[in-house]
């Protein structure tokens, strides 16, 4: 083959999945420009297509693949319509973080239900045979598929653009996404519009997820690998703009193809540094014109603080208490047997204080990061690597972890800071991309494997415990490695929040809360607002990486899936379920959550299902979290009246009590 065939060959492979991702991001783009709503699940819908249409096409035979093209996409815009209808019409006038919190959620839900229903393997999804044979052009043959694919593509994007601006439905879409109220006022149902156009994003997506789906193989993980490439697409072009969608998606298809080819070094990196590049020099993209579309949420962050039905002492008997029985767990687990509490114990320490770093700057400053895994894993990595390399410490090894956690989030803190908003989300999602996918090209990482079996020491210079050997009887009890490791993990947690309190009850902890309450008004104060950020997300980048240090040191090994975006998601859950600028929420958040996981996977299949279906509710009925429903119990028309006539406590003194 020729220089200009193999060329040829790479556009059109470029072209393809160009296309598809055209596809999948022109739905995400829409139902962003129109109801600023950020879907996570689009990429859960996207396989719901592909699923569909698989289902669809095997009883129906040669003509199967032609009727699922068309019902499955119908489907999971039904599917679409029925998401908006029920929770996301709920959260307009939020700020956007709890959309993605919302979607998350419903990733959980559908891709359980996906596994359910079709199973964990990868199916195979024949394409027709009409379309399975090589086409000579160019000089060399070529799949008519794939060449259907780039026409159809086409066809339906242009469609797409013809709907949105020489329709009357394009007009009602576009007009509400600047002014809803003016469109409500002149007697056209804006909601029901909104309805259609969540459907028809989502209907798009199930396009995507068949086309795909035949190209290769339908499974249960192909929502979870494309819907972050859809976000580098939509962000590279313009949120909320069609023809970004589109330029944006021809040309990660095109870039990731070549690189593939040509420089496999640069595969998996280039994407994400040209979106940090793009976000940094120009956060609305190539195409976009504003920050935001639709409704331009500006609804305010919901923390949990300053509205509890309990007072400062009660709560912090409460904390007092919780440590205490922290401490005994030990020497109960020992003398039932039931010792796994305490490996169970450990895990949630560890997420615990993951959530308390990022409580920091979500709770406190107002940041929503997207990409706070970035920390975690890094801070695994360098302990690990340094425990391997340098010394057998754990607490050189921590030491190391902070440091460079720390000097890494200044640097993310400096690019990043200076974008808002959805943009400082996003941007910090594409450095977490970034270092993921960085590890599995360097051996000192491990590469995909990563790194195990490594030993710790607790101690300095040779003076300290070596978990390995140490082993003192105490009567019934017996004082081992393991239980020297659980004290020392609480001790670095309890010593953590100790010092995240302090620093939030100083006064840079009280300028951060202006911060977050008025952003301008702490600048027109004359506080550097900035700098004040950076410095949290520092402080905030330093802890996480202690908590995957801690991870890493007490289980010996770490792996690429600790820089997974899934876990930033996950501590965001964990945040907001606990109740966000408490401290202490997010980690009470994290226990629930961990304790959960743990509890509902030992009985049942599907507890992801249940899971996502429970922190759905949370985020539509009780936004400030766990810390808050002795408030919202008290607060309830039906109950608050009968708590209030039992204890004699008035309204008023209820509403004082922080």
């Amino acid at each position: 083959m020729s220089v200009a065939s193999a060329v040829a060959e790479q556009v059109l492979n470029g072209l393809v999945v160009g296309m598809v991702y055209v596809l999948l991001a022109a739905g995400l783009s829409i139902i962003f420009g129109v109801m600023d709503v950020i879907n996570f699940a689009h990429g859960e819908l996207f396989a719901l297509g592909a699923y569909f249409a698989f289902a669809i096409a095997g009883p129906l035979g040669g003509a199967g693949f032609w009727v699922a093209l068309v019902v499955a996409p119908l489907l999971v815009g039904v599917i679409g319509m029925a998401i908006e209808r029920l929770t996301v019409k709920r959260l307009y006038g939020r700020d956007p973080l709890y959309h993605i919190l919302l979607t998350f959620g419903l990733v959980l839900i559908i891709n359980d239900l996906i596994t359910s229903v079709w199973g964990k393997s990868a199916q195979p999804f024949p394409i027709p045979s009409v379309l399975d044979q090589p086409v000579a052009l160019f000089g060399f043959n070529y799949s008519l598929y794939n060449y259907g694919i780039i026409i159809f593509g086409s066809a339906l994007a242009l469609g797409t653009w013809l709907l949105l601006n020489r329709t009357r439905f394009g007009m009602i879409i576009r007009a509400g996404s600047e002014d809803r109220e003016m469109v409500r006022n002149l007697g056209i149902n804006i909601d029901r519009y909104y309805t259609l156009t969540f459907g028809f994003g989502a209907a798009l997506a199930g396009v995507a997820g068949i086309v795909l789906g035949a190209y290769q193989n339908v499974s249960p993980t192909m929502g979870s690998s494309v819907i972050i490439p859809a976000f580098v697409i939509v962000v590279l072009g313009g949120l909320g703009s069609f023809r970004g969608a589109v330029v944006g998606g021809l040309f990660v298809g095109l870039v990731q193809t070549f690189a593939r080819t040509y420089t496999p070094f640069l595969e998996g990196l280039i994407v994400f540094l040209l979106m940090i590049a793009v976000l940094v020099v120009r956060p609305t993209g190539l195409f976009g014109t504003s920050i935001g579309g639709g409704e331009h949420h500006d609804g305010a962050l919901l923390h949990g603080s300053g509205g509890g039905v309990l007072s400062s002492e009660t709560r912090a008997k409460i904390g007092y208490a919780a440590v205490g029985v922290l401490v005994v767990v030990p020497f109960f687990a020992e003398l039932t047997g039931v010792t796994y509490s305490v490996t169970l114990l450990e895990d949630i320490l560890i997420w615990a204080l993951f959530a308390l770093s990022l409580d920091l700057v979500l709770g406190y400053a107002g940041l929503v990061s997207l990409g706070h895994t970035l920390f975690y894993g890094v801070g695994a990595y360098a302990s690990v690597l340094t425990l391997m390399h340098v010394s057998p410490s754990v607490l050189v090894a921590l030491l190391v972890a902070v440091a460079v956690c720390a000097a890494i989030a200044w640097g993310v803190g400096y690019l990043s800071i200076r974008v808002s908003g959805v943009f400082f989300a996003m941007i910090t999602l594409g450095f977490a991309e970034l270092f993921y996918n960085a590890v599995f090209k360097f051996d000192f990482t491990g590469g995909s494997d990563g790194l195990f079996g490594v030993d710790v020491f607790y101690g300095l210079a040779g003076l300290g415990i070596d978990p390995r050997e140490f082993e003192v009887p105490l009567g019934v009890f017996t004082l081992d490695g393991g239980i020297v490791q659980y004290y020392f993990l609480l001790a670095v947690v309890v010593g953590s929040y100790l010092l995240a309190r302090r620093l939030i009850r100083a006064p840079f902890g009280t300028v951060l809360q202006s911060i977050r309450e008025s952003e301008e008004r702490a600048s027109f104060i004359g506080y550097d607002v900035t700098a004040y950020k950076r410095r949290a997300f520092v402080v905030s980048g330093g802890l996480a990486g202690l908590a995957g240090g801690l991870f890493a040191a007490n289980n010996g090994y770490v792996a690429p899936s600790f820089l997974h975006w899934i876990n930033s998601g996950e501590v965001i859950v964990m945040t907001v379920l606990g109740g966000m600028g408490t401290l202490y929420g997010p980690m009470l958040g994290a226990g629930v959550f961990v304790a959960a996981e743990d509890i509902l996977s030992s009985y049942i299949e599907q507890w992801q299902l249940v899971i996502g279906v429970l922190f759905v509710l949370f985020v539509i009925f009780v936004p400030r979290g766990l810390v808050s429903l002795p408030q919202t119990v008290a607060e309830h028309p039906m109950v608050g009246p009968v708590i209030r006539d039992r204890t004699g406590v008035k309204e008023a003194e209820v509403e004082q009590h922080d």
